[in-house]
Parts: structure tokens; sequence; C-alpha cells
């Protein structure tokens, strides 16, 4: 009988404290969309380490904070200072994660060097600066195959550059021409099908993929930037394990 008690007694504490938070969330949800109308929709609110902070997730991967009566609105980071950790981040990482096998491999080209046991995919802009750098630095990675999203978001003549490499007889030879020898891109091939092109920007943008490079691994990790050698080595390390 004091089992079965006890029993029933945890149960209506778990019914109490769920409605608890379904009362809190709705006050949250009522008193956000009442004072800014341009807020219209909350995925998900949930509670934060920080006690009367929750976390707003809207747009499926933006965040936000908020206190308990939806009087104030925060933007920016949550860092953990005593294990050094962006928990933002790191929730931001979770939600955009892109599963790899689900990527339309067909819309990118391949480079292999080595044994190419190990895969990466790579969004990038052929005008982008930052991916100049990075392709360099990847010329030092071995035994890997990169996909290459060709990703034109940054003005017309990085989409018709995209078009010339994208049509080129060799086009992990024309991408690497252009990105790390400084020669110029193929002339455009009349009669090409680059509709691939429009697929990975629209793709880019069904992820929030918004700069590049922005690389992917088979863990389903995404990671923004022009990292180092050194960098991507342990993140394909990483993606293996």
């Amino acid at each position: 009988m004091k089992n079965i008690f006890k029993s029933l007694l945890a149960s209506t504490l778990v019914v109490l404290c769920s409605s608890g938070v379904l009362a809190q969330e709705a006050a949250i949800r009522k008193a956000l969309t009442e004072r800014l109308p341009q807020l219209k929709s909350i995925d998900e609110v949930s509670k934060t380490p920080i006690a009367g902070v929750y976390e707003l997730r809207v747009n499926d991967a933006d965040i936000y904070y908020t206190d308990s009566q939806g009087n104030y609105l925060i933007e920016g980071n949550i860092i953990d200072l005593r294990s050094k950790r962006n928990l933002t981040e790191e929730r931001i990482t979770k939600l955009t994660a892109v599963k790899f096998d689900d990527l339309p491999l067909k819309d990118a080209f391949t480079i292999v060097r080595g044994s190419g046991k190990r895969r990466m995919a790579v969004f990038e802009d052929p005008n982008c600066g930052y991916c100049k750098r990075f392709e360099r630095d990847l010329q030092k990675v071995d035994n890997v195959t990169i996909y290459m999203f060709l990703y034109p978001i940054l003005g017309p003549d990085s989409n018709e550059k995209s078009k010339a490499i994208w049509c080129a007889r060799d086009q992990g030879k024309a991408w690497q021409d252009w990105m790390v020898r400084d020669q110029a891109v193929p002339a455009a091939q009349a009669g090409c099908d680059t509709t691939a092109l429009a697929r990975n920007v629209e793709l880019g943008r069904h992820h929030k993929i918004t700069g590049t490079p922005t690389l992917i691994f088979i863990d389903g990790n995404r990671v923004p930037g022009a990292v180092d050698t050194k960098q991507v080595e342990k993140l394909l390390a990483d993606a293996k394990g």
C-alpha cells in the first residue's frame, strides 16, 4: 500500500509539473504575440539553465530569450563561463544539422584526393574571398572526397562564374584553376543545364546557409567559415568517430 501511495504521489506531481510548464509556456506565447505581432510563430518555448530565462525558437532555428512574463526579448549568446561553452551556438548547430545522406549529391561535383575514404560537402561561392583562402588550405587535406555545391549568392557575376564552372568538361579542375591558381574560368557552354545551381540556392536557403564557405560532415555537423587544415582534419576524424 505504501509503495502504491508513493507511485500515485509521484504521478500526481509529474502531472502538476507538466501543467505548470504548459501554463507558463502559454503565458509567454500570449504576452509576446500581443507585444510583438510581427513574431507570428513561436516554434518552441523551453527553459534555459538560467533561472527565469526561457529560450524562444522561431523560424525553425532562430534563437531568442525572454523572461517568465514575456516582458523582455533578449538577442545574443548564452555562454557558460564554467565550461567555456557557447550554449546558443551549440543549440543552433544542433537545430541546423543536415543529414548527410539526404544531400542531393547529383547537384554537386566531386574532388577526390588519395583514397577518398573520408567525405565532406562544401557550399561555396566562386567570388567569396574566404572560400579562396579555404580552398588553398584544403589542398593539404588528403584521402578525402569533397562534394562541392556551387552556391552563387554574392551577385549575378557569381552565378555566371558558377554556370561556367558547372558546365566545364572537368569541373574540379576548372574550380581549382579559378579558386587556387587564379586562372580564368572557362567560357560558358551554350545549352548546358544549370538548373542544379538554382536548386543549390534553394537547398541552402532551406537549411539557412547564409555564408560561404559552409562545411557539412557525415555526422550532420555543419561548420560555417574558412576553418584551417587542422580544424578540418579534426572535424573529419570526429565525424568518422
